[in-house]
């Protein structure tokens, strides 16, 4: 209503008051109006003195808007890196099962896999299981095509990796949203499908789905014809598990007689995805403390064995930043990079008020007669205080609202830095929104407090004097906090060079294989229909293959293996050590080889030889190890392994070394490199590796293709480069150091922005020092040096404090490699040696300034 509304309101209705009440709300409407005047008031000030030093406030909203676009967009990214499986109803009472063996107490798999029977036996043996689901990730392990036979204009195939075979449970225990179908049912029966609603176009177009039929085929020779009763909406980035196409769980039951027990109730193979739901109120630890009994009842004999299998819950929301296990579906993130953001994030943010803060102060003189005559006239300290965090409100809400705009503009190259596409609704979302907000709000209070407590602390004499002195304790402060702002800044430039040059490390270091121009293919996934043990007819179409492929000029080899550097396939086996009793076994991964491997991929032989047509037998009686292999075989040399009996009791097999090839790594150089043996298999491969040259690459492809038509019809050829797809490993830790570098640019840009502020506020402090010092004969370069050198000294207690810190933290995320880089003091002298000459550069405008004035402006008034 207003102070002249109630005025009218009182003439109109006199009777309404009492005396004593009249006068409280004549005194209250006195006392509201006034008060809404004087906030006007402080406003219009603010104006003026924003409008009055244009530069300066340019420069202090332009800091603070690229401190806070920069840390909203890191917490957008540390938001949506937390947020896995949230987009679920309910997922905080899922978990997976994860299956850690041991040989002989040695962890040898860890696996995000484990068997069959595991569901079923934990719903009926623990009351605190709701529920369980299974599923068979087809997708990942083998090569499979899916066709609509029946499309208008005929068939519609295509190759998938995203598919699996779900229990019924799996929908509804999920919470998905379902488009069409009902979960509860639509998996329920053999040969039912659901499709996700971008597949569903791909594959019908403007048709319904539900109702149609679509054919598996895979490398395996299987054949399974499914209809289509759901399609479900796509499921966003933030989940761990990606699928595009399910088939019932049932389906796998119709295999054979004997698929029941392999895919229902069966401990020997570990490979399902077991998901569980526990009830209300149930304790996972205190449930994880009771499965050793049931392994024991469930899979008994396996101490006889020197095994030891443990099964643990991994909570649904915790799998992407903490889980990094063998058979994963795909490359999970870093919850350690995701955290170590964050700090960056609250780094650049705080760099950017304490920039506020500085530049704040370093106006402070030039305002200091009008806080003088103020105080003279009668203002309050606190009306002053008021004023100046109004001031301080303004100015960081014009930068929140700057920010968001930089945000928009940013987000293209933020896309690629951080590997998402993020788009603008995701982006400003009404959390982020409201973090700016509270950002917005803290960022006033904090930030515009200590100036407007030391510009309304002065005193009316000695500003109308022209007498300030500042005080010890601000002068500490100020000082700390650039000594903060650079401790940041050598930390995070340090830490940057050191992240980029452990992963420049690993990708530069030999594994043991020549990944260089090698086009791997993947296996086709539609291979004739034949009984038997062998197929032949393949056999012929690989032959054909082969030999057409090796014929193009750009072609130098082709070799067949199960499978290759970069893959997470744990093909892990048992074996005896030489000359050690029964009950002592080792573990050693399995791979394969044909006649041609060693030489395609460039792998060194160390003793004996590689597998050789002219040696009939060696498909049957013949093993190559790698050279750790052959010392966990208990050989203390490649020569001395060559020849001797390599015992696998759980094939019966009892080979013979015929080789040892140098080691390799089969994963990232986080891990230590796995001990192998090779088996020669000329055909059995699920891989096809060629070594090309660095001829046209885009020609070698269309010919390579065209030999693939020709020997595999009907089977889209699927390939990679290996080197690509070894350093695909490396996608988290190529996001952390772009994301790292980027905004420890910025952090380093807004401490010089700091530094700017301060070079000002010192530079006018010591106005008449230096043209005293200038009458008395001081040169330039004299005084820039007195000036430079309280910042100079200033950086390098910075340099002194950051290098302990970064070794520290940086130390810590080293140790999760299990091959890195020394760090390198030189790094942190590099790190010193850029911070300091960005500072002496940000500082030479203010100093430079301060030391060509002329002596008599100086000392005008003494």
């Amino acid at each position: 209503m207003g102070f002249f509304g109630w005025i009218l309101w009182i003439e109109l209705n006199p009777q309404a008051l009492s005396p004593g009440a009249g006068s409280i709300l004549f005194f209250t409407c006195i006392t509201h109006q006034t008060s809404k005047l004087m906030i006007r008031h402080y406003f219009n000030i603010a104006l003026r003195s924003f409008l009055k030093n244009k530069i300066f406030s340019l420069i202090n909203v332009g800091g603070l808007s690229i401190g806070l676009a920069a840390f909203l967009l890191i917490m957008h990214y540390v938001h949506f890196e937390r947020s896995y499986e949230r987009f679920l109803q309910d997922p905080g009472h899922v978990y997976r099962v994860q299956l850690d063996q041991y040989q002989n107490g040695a962890l040898s798999i860890s696996s995000a896999e484990n068997y069959p029977g595991v569901g079923p036996a934990l719903a009926e043996n623990f009351p605190e299981v709701e529920g369980f689901a299974r599923l068979y990730n087809m997708g990942y392990k083998n090569n499979l095509i899916i066709t609509w036979e029946a499309g208008p204009n005929g068939p519609v195939s295509f190759k998938h990796r995203r598919f699996l075979y779900a229990d019924s449970s799996f929908l509804p225990m999920m919470g998905y949203e379902m488009l069409q179908g009902d979960a509860r049912t639509a998996l329920a029966e053999p040969f039912r499908a659901v499709i996700s609603a971008s597949w569903a176009e791909r594959y019908f177009g403007d048709e319904d789905p539900v109702g149609k039929q679509l054919r598996l085929q895979d490398d395996d020779r299987n054949n399974e014809l499914a209809t289509v009763t759901g399609v479900f909406a796509d499921l966003p980035e933030n989940s761990h598990l990606q699928f595009d196409v399910l088939y019932s769980y049932e389906t796998l039951y119709t295999r054979g007689d004997w698929a029941p027990g392999r895919y229902n109730a069966s401990w020997g193979r570990k490979d399902m995805y077991t998901y569980v739901r526990l009830r209300e109120g149930s304790d996972p630890a205190a449930l994880e403390a009771r499965f050793p009994a049931l392994i024991e009842q469930y899979n008994p004999g396996l101490e006889e064995q020197g095994r030891e299998d443990v099964l643990r819950l991994q909570a649904l929301q915790d799998i992407h930043l903490s889980s990094n296990l063998a058979e994963e579906q795909q490359v999970n993130g870093d919850g350690g990079n995701v955290t170590a953001l964050f700090w960056v994030a609250c780094f650049v943010l705080l760099i950017a008020w304490v920039n506020y803060v500085n530049l704040a102060t370093a106006k402070a003189l030039e305002r200091a007669r009008e806080v003088g005559v103020r105080k003279t006239m009668g203002a309050w300290r606190l009306q002053l205080i008021r004023q100046f965090l109004i001031e301080s409100a303004m100015t960081n809400f014009l930068a929140l609202l700057l920010a968001f705009g930089l945000m928009a503009l940013a987000l293209p190259v933020f896309n690629v830095v951080s590997g998402y596409t993020f788009s603008l609704q995701q982006l400003f979302t009404p959390g982020l929104l409201g973090l700016g907000l509270v950002v917005w709000i803290t960022g006033a209070v904090l930030a515009g407090f200590y100036p407007a407590f030391v510009m309304s602390s002065f005193r009316p004499v000695d500003t109308l004097k022209g007498k300030l002195l500042s005080s010890a304790r601000g002068v500490v402060l100020r000082k700390a906090l650039v000594v903060f702002q650079f401790v940041a800044s050598v930390s995070l430039i340090a830490g940057t060079l050191i992240v980029q040059s452990q992963l420049d490390y690993m990708m530069g270091q030999d594994i043991g294989m020549d990944t260089e121009q090698v086009l791997v293919i993947e296996r086709p996934g539609v291979l004739p229909n034949e009984t038997g043990e062998r197929n032949e007819a393949y056999e012929a179409s690989v032959d054909v293959f082969r030999r057409k492929a090796e014929a193009l000029p750009a072609v130098e080899g082709m070799t067949v293996m199960i499978t290759v550097p970069g893959k997470k396939r744990e093909y892990k086996v048992p074996v005896k050590p030489y000359g050690a009793g029964d009950d002592a076994l080792v573990t050693l991964r399995l791979n394969s080889m044909d006649y041609s491997t060693a030489e395609v991929l460039g792998m060194e032989v160390l003793a004996g030889r590689s597998f050789d047509r002219a040696f009939v037998n060696d498909p049957d009686t013949a093993v190559v190890v790698t050279e750790s292999a052959a010392r966990m075989l208990g050989f203390d040399s490649p020569q001395a392994a060559v020849g001797q009996t390599m015992r696998i009791p759980a094939w019966r097999w009892n080979p013979i070394i015929v080789g040892v090839v140098s080691d390799y790594h089969q994963e990232s150089l986080k891990k230590a490199r796995d001990p192998i043996f090779f088996i020669c298999s000329y055909y059995g491969g699920e891989v096809f590796a060629l070594k090309g040259n660095a001829a046209n690459v885009s020609t070698t492809l269309r010919e390579v293709e065209a030999a693939w038509s020709e020997a595999f019809p009907g089977n889209p050829m699927d390939y990679f480069f290996l080197d690509d797809y070894f350093n695909r490993q490396y996608v988290n830790d190529e996001r952390f150091a772009g994301l790292v570098s980027t905004f420890s640019g910025l952090a380093v840009l807004l401490g010089c922005l700091g530094l700017f502020g301060l070079s000002a506020y010192l530079a006018k402090q010591k106005t008449k020092e230096i043209g005293i010092r200038k009458v008395l004969g001081s040169s330039v370069p004299g005084i820039f040096l007195l000036l430079s050198r309280e910042f100079v000294l200033l950086i390098g207690v910075a340099v002194v404090l950051a290098v302990p810190i970064t070794y520290l933290l940086i130390s810590r995320w080293l140790n999760g490699f299990a091959y890195r880089e020394e760090i390198s003091w030189g790094t942190f002298v590099i790190a010193a040696v850029v911070v300091l000459a960005i500072a002496i550069l940000t500082i030479s405008y203010h100093t430079l300034r301060a030391a060509r004035v002329n002596p008599v402006r100086a000392l005008r008034y003494e």
